[in-house]
């Protein structure tokens, strides 16, 4: 479950930047520098001493924002060429030379970010989003098909023997071997049985079946015990470690 809402997460947040996120964020990059620029235009011709509203007014009319050659960065849905935003018009509030407050204002309204990006991304930037893309749900379909496996999986124990995952029934004097070496550290149980049923082993992962949690009844536990009471073969499992007469004496 972890491991899907990982890579399910990381596919939508790869799609977001790749479909939308940097497409936006180059979108405003390049309307900050023409904010900019525009500032810097207004101090150019204002200098010469014979800038009008009017003639500032008809000479932003005219000029558009500055965008890339390949249009593939930014937003599908915007219209070229764009013209420069209304609020660069106004002789008086471009006089003060204040264009960062003209940009925060305009951004806000917009429901742009303030700040820009230092550089904008380029097609092979958005490129690597999109191979996260399909890379995450490659992982994501991998994840969620063993984790709808493992969810359609059981293992039951009875009077007479083990149902395994595959739905075989084994009776209790077919098994030969109960190693259970590994059920306290990793709890991972395994049967090697022999006999009318057929040769093979069972594997029994207690995180899987059934868990070991105290509120749920460790039914793992449970699990391996019931086979155990009703297993005559060999068992093979660690010996408790025995202190030491030195030890004993201390």
């Amino acid at each position: 479950m972890v491991m899907l809402v990982m890579f399910g997460g990381f596919s939508v947040w790869f799609y977001l930047d790749a479909s939308t996120g940097y497409l936006k964020k180059n979108l405003v990059f390049y309307l900050h520098q023409t904010f900019e620029s525009a500032s810097g235009e207004f101090s150019r011709k204002n200098s010469e001493g014979a800038l009008t509203p009017e003639a500032w007014k008809a000479f932003a009319a005219q000029q558009k924002v500055t965008f890339p050659k390949d249009t593939s960065v930014l937003p599908s849905d915007l219209k070229l060429p764009m013209p420069w935003p209304e609020i660069l018009h106004d002789y008086e509030r471009m006089k003060p030379l204040q264009w960062k407050n003209l940009w925060l204002e305009y951004s806000g309204e917009h429901g742009l970010p303030a700040s820009p990006v230092e550089e904008p991304y380029d097609a092979r930037k958005i490129r690597e989003q999109w191979y996260g893309v399909w890379v995450c749900m490659v992982l994501t379909a991998i994840v969620l098909f063993f984790l709808l496996r493992t969810l359609g999986r059981s293992i039951r124990a009875d009077a007479e023997g083990v149902t395994t995952q595959q739905g075989r029934k084994i009776p209790y004097a077919d098994f030969k071997t109960l190693d259970l070496r590994k059920w306290e550290t990793k709890g991972l149980a395994f049967i090697d049985y022999d006999g009318a049923s057929g040769k093979g082993r069972i594997r029994i992962d207690g995180l899987t079946y059934g868990g070991f949690k105290k509120e749920d009844g460790e039914l793992a536990e449970q699990l391996i015990q019931r086979i155990r009471s009703n297993f005559s073969g060999e068992i093979l499992e660690y010996a408790p470690l025995m202190a030491t007469a030195d030890d004993s004496a201390t």
